[in-house]
């Protein structure tokens, strides 16, 4: 894919502050996600979100739930993808 994990990163802070409607540098990346304020209606935004916006086919990425814990390690990951 050649993303860098911060451009990633910034890509979801800046959408999951769209997401959730407050300032993007209120988003720590290392917080998880549910302490951030994301609940099960602003994740499903965010999926969609990265399946048209890093081209992921989320069911067969390989992704874990793990994986989602928090915006560093979601972004860690989708840059390997």
């Amino acid at each position: 894919m050649g993303l860098d994990t911060k451009t990633v990163e910034k890509k979801l802070i800046c959408q999951i502050a769209a997401i959730l409607a407050v300032d993007s540098k209120k988003i720590k990346p290392e917080v998880p996600l549910q302490a951030l304020g994301v609940d099960s209606l602003s994740f499903v935004e965010l999926l969609v979100f990265i399946e048209k916006e890093f081209k992921i086919q989320l069911l067969s990425s390989g992704l874990q739930t793990e994986d989602f814990k928090t915006i560093s390690s979601l972004a860690k990951r989708i840059s390997k993808q």
